[in-house]
């Protein structure tokens, strides 16, 4: 087939059903453990998988008595998987509301470098007054704001890795000139959020840009993404709601002037695999029976804004939950949420089991033909250009889905079977983005 599906490993300590520590064959250090980052970026990338990707947030995400809660920091971790790999694509997240475009851009432009053109950047706008008040604020910035000064950091960090052409360094020994110096210009910015002079300390990286990646799915989400994001991971429980996402994200490409095929949408899913479907199921209730349920209601009142002894286990949600207008914080998983568990009429203990294996992604329990079929399904119905893959349980979930559901998908003409290009961003399919401050008569 000439469209075939993208692969994201999301790695996530032991695992992405948030009981996966508790299991005898975890190791419940490996979230601070390079060792078991590289081997689970080497299987991905024996598997032909596109990227690995780490989440990352600024400040302590739960209860640390609830799961594994140490994050190391995720561009210095890729780059140490980029000299144990040669060639997957290194996806680091990095907040726009807590740090400033000249370091972000330079340490985004390292790694591609270092990588040799596989680094990769999460944009989000981080919510929450706890991360706030590590900053100094006492309160998170307004939603919209977020969103307004998310876009004018992605132009001054585009501009940053537009400041040298591609043809400034010559390193001509002879002449004695390393750089032609009008080949790097500043960017003399100047807006609401950012006041940045440049050029930028490190030359035009492999990419020019990393991958731009996005993973908001509120209005204000969306429209950034269609404006700016290469490749978009969404949390989507259900066939029809992936289909709906993907519509609209393509369609809001096009308005945006955008070809809707440089805009790569990747579902996140939670596969739980066994060699029959009963072992499946019986992995999953497992895991369900060792959720926690205190740390588990707590993380839901959060969410949704509400005081946690307003949720009791055997009852379903409150009636007077906030709306998404009321809240600052992750409007869109807010509403994922609530919408799921009226649809479905989900008690507080029957919703806390679902989010405990995928926080609102597609968990799938089966054999690895079941999983194949499922990831098919949606690929060939408009509802997908790969996955995030979010195994419940690592290692043992992406080994099997490396060795058993991938090398079905490759017989089936779906994934690759070897890798054809050099860059994270050939692996996707996309472009390199050309330079638009480079001086007339420069290549770009």
């Amino acid at each position: 087939m000439s469209r075939q599906l993208h692969f994201n490993l999301f790695l996530h300590d032991t695992g992405h059903h948030e009981a996966s520590w508790r299991l005898p064959a975890s190791d419940p250090h490996s979230n601070l453990s390079l060792d078991a980052h590289q081997h689970l970026a080497r299987v991905a990338e024996d598997a032909r998988f596109d990227s690995v990707f780490l989440a990352d947030s600024p400040v302590l995400w739960s209860d640390p008595g609830r799961r594994p809660a140490g994050k190391l920091e995720p561009t210095l971790l890729l780059a140490a998987l980029a000299v144990s790999t040669r060639h997957i694509g290194l996806i680091a997240t990095a907040s726009t509301s807590y740090n400033e475009p000249f370091n972000l851009a330079r340490r985004f432009a390292s790694l591609d470098h270092l990588s040799r053109g596989r680094a990769g950047w999460n944009i989000v706008t981080t919510a929450g007054d706890a991360a706030a008040r590590n900053f100094g604020l006492q309160d998170q910035p307004l939603h919209r704001t977020r969103y307004e000064r998310a876009d004018e950091f992605l132009e001054v960090s585009t501009k940053l890795w537009d400041s040298w052409a591609d043809d400034a360094v010559v390193a001509d020994r002879f002449s004695g000139v390393h750089a032609r110096s009008d080949r790097v210009r500043p960017v003399n910015h100047s807006g609401a959020f950012f006041r940045v002079d440049g050029p930028l300390n490190v030359p035009r990286s492999p990419q020019a840009y990393p991958l731009l990646v996005q993973a908001g799915s509120s209005e204000d989400g969306k429209d950034f993404a269609a404006k700016w994001a290469e490749a978009v991971f969404t949390a989507q429980p259900t066939l029809a709601e992936s289909q709906a996402f993907y519509a609209d994200i393509k369609r809001r490409a096009v308005a945006a002037g955008r070809d809707p095929d440089h805009v790569v949408v990747l579902p996140g899913i939670v596969p739980v695999i066994g060699s029959s479907e009963a072992e499946a199921r019986e992995l999953d209730a497992e895991l369900d029976r060792l959720i926690a349920p205190q740390y588990a209601v707590a993380t839901l009142a959060h969410t949704l804004r509400v005081d946690a002894d307003r949720l009791r286990l055997d009852e379903p949600l409150p009636d007077d939950l906030p709306s998404e207008d009321e809240i600052e914080g992750a409007k869109s998983r807010r509403t994922l949420i609530v919408d799921w568990a009226r649809r479905d009429n989900l008690t507080v203990r029957q919703l806390i089991g679902k989010l405990g294996g995928g926080r609102g992604h597609r968990t799938f329990a089966g054999t690895p033909v079941q999983v194949a079929d499922t990831i098919q399904h949606y690929f060939l119905n408009g509802a997908a250009d790969g996955f995030n893959i979010m195994p419940a349980v690592l290692p043992s979930g992406i080994e099997a889905f490396a060795t058993e559901v991938v090398p079905i998908l490759q017989e089936r003409g779906l994934f690759r079977t070897e890798y054809t290009g050099a860059t994270l961003r050939e692996h996707y399919g996309l472009p390199r983005p050309a330079n638009r401050l480079a001086p007339q008569g420069a290549l770009a």
